[in-house]
């Protein structure tokens, strides 16, 4: 049984999916590509169906990462078949606690910034969106230092379940 972890940001066209790509590679280079699933969805539906924003596809693709995406809103059902939901900013963090029905459901949800320990109180991503390439590539940046201690917790949790 694979360990599920989505992504969550605003649209699920920016951040969560630069998120979804960095962690999957990592995922990949740590042997862990069978055992853990990596998705992404946004707190909103707006952008249901599109795919990621040119500016995120363009600065993973520099950086090597898989980029292909399509847009989706995250369902409060979804917890039930997801392990860990990885929030972007203290306001996705905030709308997915709201949907959470129960304690168990609200403990799965954390920042990804959490799992940084240089990223000190800051642990927003800041959105890209509205700005040029300068906040893609510092989402990136950010996304990319919160991987490996994300990492680290996955593969701990994967080792329990696998015991």
């Amino acid at each position: 049984m694979s360990y599920r972890v989505c992504f969550v940001c605003t649209g699920n066209i920016c951040r969560s999916p630069m998120a979804e790509s960095v962690f999957r590679a990592r995922t990949v280079e740590a042997g862990l590509d069978g055992l853990v699933e990596v998705d992404s969805a946004g707190t909103g539906g707006w952008h249901e169906g599109d795919g990621a924003d040119p500016r995120a596809v363009s600065v993973l693709e520099e950086s090597g990462y898989e980029s292909s995406h399509t847009a989706r809103q995250f369902q409060p059902s979804w917890f039930s078949r997801i392990d860990l939901v990885v929030a972007l900013d203290a306001g996705h963090l905030k709308a997915l606690l709201r949907l959470a029905r129960t304690p168990e459901e609200a403990a799965k949800v954390h920042l990804l910034r959490s799992y940084d320990p240089a990223a000190g109180d800051d642990l927003d991503v800041p959105d890209p969106y509205y700005g040029g390439m300068d906040g893609f590539k510092e989402c990136l940046e950010m996304v990319e230092a919160a991987s490996e201690g994300l990492l680290a917790a996955v593969r701990e949790q994967v080792e329990v379940e696998a015991v």
